[in-house]
């Protein structure tokens, strides 16, 4: 209002000293900037009393690159709106519109490439008389909160193996003596009858089957380690490739998730009803902490071990592993074949032992 204002004052001023030196002239350019100084002011500040800005988003949360829809809505209050536009953040620019409108609406679709938490900040209707004299800015009453969670990708095995699952690593799966009970799940076909649930049948709950901790073990695990990526691309690569490869393999029997800052794995079943936590945990991680790796070394079936920079060789304590360890990362390494690609990264053998079985494990279940 500065400038509508020192219009005023100008008009005043030229009334002033037509009146003191009996200026005539000045009179008529004295009221016009005085009338025209306190019009504008008047004007949009009345436009302004009682009109409100918002923004409504048709999701809380959206995956990498999948459009969203936003729709910006100005009301006027007590009077029309006077010309102006609505400043929205997520716009290249502002979105003008004509004044006399009792509300006017903008709807886009925005985009974001990348993980993460987005705070958005609340849009501003900016009212503005034509010659530019005062202007008010409404704001919004809030910012917007939006997660947006990293996308997942198919996997593609591009190397067989070329051999049988090793003998040795046979004999440490059907030694794993199938001893300690872990709950029930519905019975699938070709389980042997010694771990049929009969209670569960005498109650009329249909045919369940005992899950025991030794079968969880067996399961793959998926271990992601985002420490010193080569870059935000590099550290954005490993997490798509992680969500990935937990959902291909959660799909056919179920597996384990192991994140920084857990000290036990996450286990993620074929009905995914873990997966959506899973997967808000991994659009906000971070590179600063790594995995504790002791969860993963007792494990008996294949580790997976996702890092966000080039590794050559597993942990220590991973490479061993009676399935088999596999090594996720950005980029290739000299020398090497990969045995699978997903979201930008490539899988190797890792270790000694357990390397035929890695393989079947991830090419048995595409």
């Amino acid at each position: 209002m500065r400038s509508a204002f020192g219009c005023a004052a100008l008009g005043l001023l030229l009334l002033l000293v037509a009146g003191t030196f009996d200026a005539e002239p000045l009179y008529v350019t004295g009221s016009a900037l005085a009338l025209l100084g306190l019009g504008a002011a008047g004007w949009i500040a009345a436009g302004a009393w009682g009109a409100d800005v918002h923004r409504d988003l048709t999701a809380r949360s959206v995956l990498e690159e999948q459009p969203l829809a936003v729709t910006i809505t100005a009301r006027s209050g007590l009077l029309p709106l006077p010309p102006g536009w609505i400043d929205e953040p997520l716009l290249p620019e502002p979105v003008r519109f004509r004044a006399g409108r009792r509300s006017t609406r903008v709807r886009v679709e925005i985009r974001f490439g990348r993980r993460g938490r987005r705070r958005l900040a609340p849009p501003a209707l900016v009212l503005r008389d034509p010659f530019g004299l005062a202007q008010r800015v409404v704001h919004g009453d809030h910012e917007d909160e939006l997660l947006v969670l990293p996308l997942t990708f198919p996997v593609n095995v591009t190397a067989g193996g070329g051999e049988a699952t090793p003998a040795h690593a046979r004999a440490v799966l059907i030694a794993a003596a199938e001893t300690e009970f872990d709950g029930l799940r519905p019975f699938r076909e070709g389980s042997p009858a010694s771990r049929i649930h009969w209670p569960s049948v005498a109650r009329g709950h249909g045919m369940m089957e005992r899950k025991l901790i030794s079968e969880a073990d067996s399961r793959p695990l998926i271990v992601l380690d985002p420490r010193a990526p080569a870059s935000q691309d590099a550290l954005d690569a490993a997490v798509r490739a992680t969500g990935s490869l937990l959902l291909h393999f959660a799909r056919r029997n179920g597996c384990a998730l192991l994140l920084p800052g857990d000290r036990r794995a996450v286990s993620v079943e074929p009905d995914l009803l873990a997966w959506p936590q899973a997967h808000v945990r991994l659009a906000l991680l971070d590179d600063r902490t790594g995995p504790a790796l002791t969860a993963a070394q007792n494990r008996r079936g294949l580790v997976v071990h996702v890092s966000a920079r080039a590794v050559d060789r597993p942990p220590r304590g991973l490479g061993r592993t009676p399935g088999g360890c596999l090594l996720v990362m950005p980029g290739s390494l000299p020398n090497r074949r990969a045995v699978l690609e997903v979201a930008g990264c490539q899988g190797y053998v890792g270790g000694r032992t357990g390397g035929a079985a890695a393989v079947a494990a991830v090419g048995g279940s595409v």
